[in-house]
């Protein structure tokens, strides 16, 4: 008899290791309590406006490939891709602007208007960074960690200590620029990682040589374009998806995962696969004798900045956006430490501004625009409808300013989504939008197991465990979930 796998949770790490057993024989089953498929990267559709809800970088091209690849497959079999011209473009305060092209030699130029030589400077840094991001594709992301036997290999030591993994992301971009422009463009990226750049290894330099040597894409239709490739392949391979469906508990016997209670009723297995948040499967899901990680555990760890999310339906266009468009507050370094040492509503805070419309014309209707505005806060905070209020008023009446045009008056749709909402919608631990930050003892080892070290047949898969937070990490995660379990089947 084929073993049955039931998988709690459709975001991409369930997706990922579902279609993977699927297409190895396994009787999948996927039990998800939201109504579609994605997780973090669902989707709103009001008014004739199309909203993705999380993740709007389209980064690390080869991670998409590399899985489809598992499947004879393309990205392009399921999905067109848009290489976005400029790529982003960076305001400083409200009288610089910058386009960041998707023409690396122009971005020679730029960073040389930054600086002497910066251009030359950034052409020496992205060498590091491509070596790091060869590096990582090739000897780490892919590769399974369960102790300390699973570095212990002379050569990975090796790439290991020349990986940056042991100075800040935060030095390291300023070994390189004294300006403000440049070091706030290379580190701006590592918001959408979770931690604060003076806590970032320099490891993930290798942030700034995807977005501007591999350059940044976007599916047509937007993320949930991708989302539902990922349902589509995971049903070609007899995936079974049952939506709105609430996992309460997993039973547990003998040292064993038996079964999930789903709405009530018990559902036997031979394996589970959990894709929900893992603070919640350990401390929610799990009686406490099954535990591998406590709440003592989860009470010590760095956990991931939560975010203030604005969804807007303006009837008319703006201008001064493109499809991405970052915004540098001028109290950097106290707009972090807000976020991720002094825990308040950022004050004057830096964010982002998400317009496909710009783009992609079929997310909002004709003459009007999609805006997705992300404000990175701390976890944990009080939310409440005042605070809401106040602060989405505070962050438009901002963006008004910034490109001197009138906003509030032309919105005919408007969500707020935070805090409480990350605990409602995903069981976010914290309210946190990410997960588990990436401090160096957070990283690779230190992260939270793939496979239980209680339930011989309990697996973990998602954006807590290696190789951690993002779209194409949480992707690799299900496939190293699939590749241990298909591992200990035989």
């Amino acid at each position: 008899m084929r073993k049955k796998v039931l998988v709690i949770g459709a975001g991409f790490g369930g997706l990922s290791a579902s279609a993977i057993l699927g297409k190895e024989g396994f009787d999948v089953t996927v039990f998800e309590k939201n109504a579609m498929p994605g997780g973090r990267a669902m989707q709103i559709k009001e008014k004739g406006y199309t909203f993705d809800m999380g993740p709007s970088w389209y980064l690390m091209p080869e991670a998409f490939e590399r899985f489809f690849a598992e499947f004879s497959k393309k990205p392009s079999d399921y999905y067109s891709l848009k290489k976005l011209s400029p790529s982003y473009r960076v305001y400083f305060g409200s009288n610089r602007a910058f386009d960041v092209s998707d023409n690396i030699a122009d971005v020679y130029k730029l960073f040389d208007s930054f600086e002497d030589s910066g251009g030359k400077k950034l052409k020496q840094f992205l060498q590091i960074a491509g070596k790091r991001y060869e590096k990582a594709l090739e000897k780490f992301l892919y590769r399974d960690y369960q102790s300390i036997k699973d570095i212990l290999d002379i050569e990975l030591l090796k790439e290991v200590f020349t990986a940056g993994l042991f100075n800040s992301l935060d030095s390291h971009v300023k070994y390189y620029f004294s300006s403000e422009e440049a070091q706030k463009i290379l580190l701006f990226t590592i918001v959408f990682l979770d931690i604060s750049p003076k806590r970032a290894p320099s490891l993930y330099s290798m942030l700034a040589y995807a977005d501007l040597e591999k350059k940044v894409w976007y599916p047509k239709g937007g993320i949930y374009s991708v989302v539902k490739a990922f349902e589509k392949i995971a049903k070609e391979h007899n995936v079974t998806f049952f939506y709105n469906k609430n996992v309460s508990k997993i039973i547990t016997k003998n040292g064993k995962a038996t079964g999930v209670v789903v709405d009530g009723k018990t559902i036997n297995a031979d394996v589970v696969v959990s894709n929900a948040d893992y603070a919640f499967t350990e401390l929610k899901l799990l009686d406490k004798k099954s535990r591998t990680l406590d709440s003592r555990y989860w009470s010590k760890k760095t956990i991931a900045q939560s975010a203030f999310c604005i969804y807007l339906g303006v009837n008319k266009k703006i201008k001064n956006l493109k499809h991405h468009t970052l915004f540098v507050g001028s109290n950097w370094d106290t707009n972090f430490s807000e976020i991720f040492d002094n825990p308040i509503w950022p004050t004057d805070p830096s964010y982002y501004i998400c317009t496909p419309s710009k783009t992609d014309p079929s997310v909002a209707p004709r003459s009007s625009e999609n805006i997705f505005i992300l404000v990175p806060i701390a976890p944990g905070l009080s939310d409440t409808p005042k605070i809401r209020k106040k602060y989405s008023e505070k962050i438009i009446n901002h963006l008004e300013k910034l490109l001197n045009q009138d906003i509030a008056n032309s919105i005919e749709y408007k969500k707020i989504i935070t805090l409480k909402d990350y605990k409602s919608l995903y069981n976010a631990y914290e309210g946190t939008a990410f997960g588990l930050a990436h401090t160096l003892f957070q990283t690779a080892l230190f992260r939270p197991y793939v496979k239980s070290k209680k339930l011989t047949n309990l697996y973990y898969t998602g954006a807590y465990t290696h190789p951690g937070v993002g779209m194409p990490t949480s992707i690799i995660s299900g496939q190293l979930a699939a590749r241990k379990i298909i591992k200990d089947a035989k």
